[in-house]
């Protein structure tokens, strides 16, 4: 059975992307710890990050680079935080989220976000990467 991030990337249930290729895809957390809170997720739908090939590995580290300089371009925030958990769903994720202080990093902090500042969150994002 498919992953919710996969439904989100083939479209089967609404998500805000930022970011497609072959290898992987990249849309906004509906619960982020801050705005522009991003999700990147290889396609191929393995459990854990330590199993990813190499390639893949290097691509996703590539895009999560991008993305993350689009996010300081928008958000201005002091650093970019980069997690790798992978408790919530069996599916290799990277979590990438403008941060000031390790306070951005508390999981207990994570709350929903309308849709509407997620579209326009994501638009931002978009935009910025359009631009590198």
């Amino acid at each position: 059975m498919a992953t919710i991030f996969t439904k989100i990337i083939e479209g089967e249930i609404p998500g805000q992307l930022v970011h497609a290729d072959d290898v992987c895809a990249a849309f906004m957390d509906i619960e982020p710890l801050t705005p522009g809170h991003v999700l990147l997720v290889p396609r191929a739908e393995i459990d854990h990050w330590i199993d990813l090939d190499d390639d893949t590995t290097a691509h996703l580290m590539s895009v999560a680079r991008r993305i993350g300089q689009a996010q300081m371009e928008v958000f201005g925030r002091e650093r970019i935080g980069l997690v790798i958990q992978g408790f919530e769903v069996p599916h290799a994720h990277i979590h990438l989220f403008p941060a000031d202080d390790m306070g951005d990093f508390d999981a207990d902090r994570r709350g929903p976000r309308s849709p509407e500042a997620l579209a326009t969150d994501a638009d931002a994002i978009r935009a910025a990467l359009g631009r590198a």
